[in-house]
């Protein structure tokens, strides 16, 4: 029975959908459809990095630190993550990639959720915001 809640874990679920909870890409019906917002959890090991910068961002962004030291990058800084809450917003048009200088759980919210967006990988070696999720 689909009563119009969920309740979850975040560690599991986010292993079921490429670290992505809620967002376009859950089924219409289930309480975590959105097409306003999408929310990540993300886990890190140590030295895990963006294998790309993402080129033509549509969307705005935040991203917070729960644990760990997390690297943010910008075309003109490098935002350090370092305590727990610390957090960045960037908006349309800004690319970015990511370093996780130690073991690190980030939760990001980007929005509006835009549904057959995906960043692929363009023959230059940068990232180009094209298609579903990640």
């Amino acid at each position: 029975m689909n009563d119009g809640v969920y309740v979850g874990n975040a560690g599991k679920n986010a292993a079921l959908d490429r670290e992505w909870l809620l967002g376009h890409f859950k089924d219409v019906g289930d309480p975590r459809h959105s097409e306003a917002v999408e929310i990540k959890w993300g886990v890190h090991p140590r030295g895990d990095e963006r294998s790309q910068w993402v080129k033509g961002e549509e969307r705005t962004a935040l991203l917070v630190l729960i644990s760990g030291h997390f690297r943010v990058e910008l075309p003109d800084r490098s935002v350090l993550l370092e305590q727990q809450g610390d957090y960045v917003v960037w908006g349309r048009g800004v690319d970015h990639s990511w370093f996780a200088d130690e073991e690190s759980v980030v939760l990001t919210v980007r929005w509006p959720s835009v549904p057959g967006y995906a960043v692929t990988a363009s023959p230059a070696g940068t990232a180009c915001a094209t298609e579903a999720r990640q």
